[in-house]
């Protein structure tokens, strides 16, 4: 127990130095972006017909503090995310950031999770019983599924389900929430409507994210079934369901466990073009307005920051399971 705590610590330290250097990351990319806030929103105010001059520009920058060093902006940024929160003000729309957002990240993390879920829960027993069946059928049609998957991408799928509904029962399937539901607060008819509208986006995130976790999972136990100590397994009189789970799916699965953070990436990557067609109003959204359309960094770092922090988050918990399952993890971090 105290060495798995000891790995804990070493791993919670990791996540936050890499938190860290995420934030100095977004935070430079932020300041990047040619021109200061200020003078990408009196541009903005521009074209709504107001005169600006150089002295507003000047006197814009010093009230966002944009006259202070780096290193100084970059601290107070850091310090008000990491302490209190607060990402504070959108550069262009002059919002709240937190107020912008709301629950739009935890909506859009929850469909992306739920479509991974969904993924998983399909892909690891179907590649298990796919590497392990001597089924050339089976083994053929499942391989088919899968590459189907793969070569199919995510909007042509939204677009084919929106015209086959919009065809045949006169509704688009589009949005999250019914229109008298949008704006209220939660309850729980609200969820229910959310439910009867989110099925949609997680089914399409998890058509690709199944295909790719069925062709990992069938790839890994193949590899597994291959070694020596599952040979050695069958001299010994281990067959079937019992040789199956004890080794080769066991250690086949770690990987795909360590793989989380990296497979919600992928998904959250595939968001923003499935909420564009089916007009989510969501943090995928929102990060294709703040990038594509108003240049809003200050936004889109904010949801940049966030998505990586969840997927730091996975990575923890997940190595904490790994480390749980197998001491050979923990040993590798802290040298015992």
């Amino acid at each position: 127990m105290l060495q798995f705590a000891q790995f804990a610590v070493v791993r919670f330290a990791m996540a936050l130095f890499t938190l860290l250097m995420v934030s100095l990351i977004v935070f430079t990319l932020m300041e990047l972006v040619p021109g200061t806030c200020a003078e990408r929103y009196l541009a903005f105010k521009n074209t709504q017909g107001s005169g600006i001059s150089v002295e507003d520009i000047e006197a814009e920058k010093r009230r966002l503090g944009l006259d202070r060093p780096f290193l100084v902006r970059w601290a107070s940024w850091v310090g008000n995310v990491f302490l209190r929160g607060e990402f504070g003000d959108s550069c262009i729309l002059r919002v709240n950031i937190n107020d912008l957002l709301g629950d739009k990240f935890l909506i859009s993390l929850g469909i992306c999770l739920t479509a991974l879920a969904l993924a998983y829960a399909i892909a690891v027993p179907v590649g298990i019983i796919s590497a392990s069946s001597r089924n050339p059928w089976l083994n053929e049609s499942l391989r088919f599924v899968s590459y189907f998957g793969l070569a199919m991408p995510n909007f042509l799928l939204a677009l084919m389900i929106m015209l086959a509904s919009t065809v045949w029962f006169g509704e688009s399937l589009t949005g999250l929430f019914s229109n008298e539901y949008r704006d209220a607060p939660w309850s729980v008819d609200k969820f229910l409507n959310f439910l009867a509208h989110a099925w949609l986006p997680v089914f399409i995130l998890g058509w690709s994210a199944t295909a790719f976790a069925l062709q990992t999972v069938r790839a890994l136990m193949l590899d597994e079934q291959s070694k020596l100590y599952v040979t050695a397994a069958r001299a010994r009189g281990l067959y079937g369901r019992r040789l199956l789970w004890r080794y080769p799916a066991r250690h086949a699965l770690g990987p795909i466990v360590n793989s989380l953070g990296f497979d919600l990436n992928r998904v959250f990557n595939e968001l923003p073009i499935v909420a564009s067609i089916l007009t989510l109003t969501e943090a995928g959204s929102l990060l294709l307005e703040s990038l594509a359309r108003s240049n809003d960094q200050q936004l889109a770092g904010a949801i940049i920051f966030l998505l990586t922090a969840s997927i730091v988050a996975v990575n923890f918990f997940t190595d904490l399971a790994l480390a749980l399952l197998d001491p050979r993890v923990r040993k590798s971090v802290i040298g015992g």
